[in-house]
């Protein structure tokens, strides 16, 4: 049942000579990774006015120099990721960047603040698709959480059948909201250039507003900085393009900027021209589209519709960059190898798998509240941008090949303007960003953790070239079977027992509960085997892995002067059927799991299967 579901919805196994075809083209690649990025000019610019009205809405104007400010950071972020896609091609963008740079520190705090970053951008943008559904349906309010989580789920069976098909399927939310932003901002540009739109700016562009102060410009322009988020996310996975993949990587990340810089530049002006107000009831995306199309026509669902399928699946970019960053990570041995293995469809599973279970603790913990995660998601961003771009300073300072003065004079803009957002976010949103001071010293601890593990396990396992493996050689050997009661499985076990060892014991634990019952075992076994040595332990507790762990101890420590191997067997028997396991207990399992922690011991299972 369990494998006919699962190819059902991830679809049939891959060959791993396959994986050529499965990589992008620019087409596939701008809608698979620029998701995130293009979706959020869906709350880009709310995200300034927001924070502009708490002063008064004649303040809203001044959201057209931030965004300009915006944009030049934009600009910025875009070439040193060009940079950064020629010069480390193999992925893991800022992780690889700041650590062949700034050392192993460096490396893992931007590759930790992404991986936090990506869950949180799955979060966010799956919370905020869930909010553009709202704005049109507002029955659907109360269902804001339950509604976040299913559309994480899909876009995780989604990825688990792989990069090309889930690109196939979001070629259709993406391009569609392109052309309807496109065809909102040209209908808009239209109507006031040729005076059909009425002018309803809240106050003329310069005006002075009482109160207005450098930090609340600051503030605004922190939040505001959010529409910047998944810029990265293409020069994480550089890997799965198709040849020549620095090129069409670099190429994509081109056309993915322009886009956000004509989308944000043009949703931003409209804002200010049409004097939108932000409303807790409905976007101020939403408040545009009414004011360009004219009200609650198909032109205007169209761009609802739009907007709720972008920011719903703006979470794949999450999905596609993650797990190359968890690879890469889990590669250097910061993570655990896991993350390093495909799954049937040659995408890596487990990291796609974490990436969801993650995002849904974060919008259940939220309560789905976008507000409330942004800040926290733009720390997560900015972080590493500041490491990668100062990064790339050192490296071509290293290098010095070709223009190396001009690349590292625009990476040191842009490292610059990051590192500012990043004291702007603490020193101005620090009651939503305070997590990130708690979440990376925990992340690094589990990082070096892992390592220091990985690097011991190598150490003991590791061969060296100029000393000889110690054997020991044995005498002989004791075998231990472990009998329950008297079956064909006993029988089957004993006799492979005999076969290879020199001393067999049969080990049973026996209980107050049914006298009667254990000493008919005892006699039975007696009877089918008379020249093997029963062994009856009585537990006045109903345990049975203490009492055959002291016994196995006692065993070992005899064989042990007699120079014999000890291994113990237990038998099991295999149901035709695997959900027929769940029909029976797991005793064999739990006394496994406590054997093997006894180190001159031999732990085996003896299977028979039923029909």
């Amino acid at each position: 049942m369990w494998k006919f579901l699962k190819r059902a919805l991830i679809g049939k196994p891959l060959k791993t000579l396959d994986e050529g075809q499965a990589n992008l083209t620019k087409f596939k690649a701008l809608a698979l990774l620029s998701s995130d990025a293009l979706s959020s000019v869906a709350y880009g610019t709310e995200q300034i006015t927001t924070v502009l009205v708490t002063l008064s809405a004649a303040a809203i104007w001044y959201s057209l120099p931030i965004a300009a400010l915006v944009l030049v950071l934009l600009v910025a972020i875009t070439l040193s990721y060009r940079q950064i896609i020629h010069a480390y091609p193999s992925g893991g963008g800022a992780y690889v960047v700041a650590t062949t740079n700034w050392g192993q520190n460096g490396g893992l705090i931007a590759g930790g603040s992404l991986l936090v970053d990506y869950m949180l951008t799955v979060a966010v943008s799956t919370t905020a698709g869930t909010e553009a559904i709202t704005s049109a349906i507002p029955q659907l309010l109360p269902y804001t959480v339950p509604l976040s989580l299913l559309i994480v789920v899909g876009i995780m069976v989604l990825n688990l059948r792989g990069l090309s098909e889930s690109a196939n399927f979001l070629t259709i939310p993406v391009y569609f909201f392109v052309v309807m932003i496109l065809a909102m901002i040209g209908w808009g540009a239209y109507n006031i250039l040729t005076g059909q739109a009425v002018y309803h700016a809240t106050a003329s562009y310069g005006t002075p507003v009482a109160g207005m102060s450098l930090v609340l410009f600051i503030r605004a322009f922190s939040a505001g900085s959010s529409s910047l988020t998944g810029v990265e996310a293409i020069s994480n996975a550089v890997p799965n393009f198709k040849e020549p993949k620095t090129n069409n990587a670099a190429n994509t990340l081109l056309m993915m900027s322009l886009l956000l810089a004509f989308f944000f530049g043009g949703i931003t002006y409209l804002s200010y021209y049409f004097g939108i107000v932000p409303n807790h009831q409905v976007t101020v995306l939403s408040q545009i589209g009414l004011a360009v199309f004219g009200g609650h026509n198909l032109a205007f669902y169209l761009l609802q519709l739009a907007t709720a399928m972008i920011l719903a699946v703006a979470a794949n970019t999450g999905f596609s960059a993650f797990p190359v960053l968890a690879y890469n990570m889990a590669k250097d041995k910061f993570l655990p190898h896991a993350f390093m293995d495909r799954g049937d469809r040659l995408g890596y599973s487990n990291g796609i798998i974490s990436l969801a279970v993650g995002a849904m603790i974060l919008i259940i913990i939220f309560n789905g509240e976008t507000n409330m995660l942004i800040p926290l998601y733009a720390v997560g961003v900015f972080v590493p941008f500041t490491l990668s771009q100062s990064g790339m300073i050192i490296h071509w300072f290293r290098e010095r090949d070709g223009f190396w003065l001009g690349k590292s004079l625009i990476n040191l803009v842009g490292a610059v303007i990051s590192a500012a957002l990043v004291v702007f976010l603490f020193w101005q949103h620090f009651g939503g960003v305070w997590p990130y001071l708690i979440i990376m010293p925990l992340l690094l601890w589990m990082f070096y953790k892992i390592h220091q593990h990985y690097i011991s396990v190598g150490q003991q396992l590791r061969i060296m070239e100029k000393s000889k493996v110690q054997l020991h050689d044995y005498d002989g050997a004791t075998v231990i079977v472990l009998v329950g009661n008297v079956t064909q499985v006993t029988k089957g076990a004993i006799n492979y027992a005999r076969s290879i060892g020199d001393y067999v014991i049969a080990m049973h634990v026996s209980f107050d509960e049914n006298p009667g019952k254990e000493h008919k075992t005892a006699n039975q076994f007696k009877t089918e085997f008379p020249d093997v040595r029963f062994v009856d332990i009585h537990s006045s507790y109903r345990s049975v892995a203490q009492p055959t762990v002291r016994f196995v101890d006692v065993i070992a420590k005899r064989a042990a002067d007699r120079n014999y191997s000890v291994t113990v067997l237990v038998p099991q028997f295999i149901p035709g059927k695997r959900w027929q396991n769940i029909l029976h207990n797991q005793t064999s399992l739990r006394l496994r799991a406590v054997l093997n922690s006894r180190e001159n011991v031999i732990v085996s299972s003896y299977n028979y299967h039923l029909k």
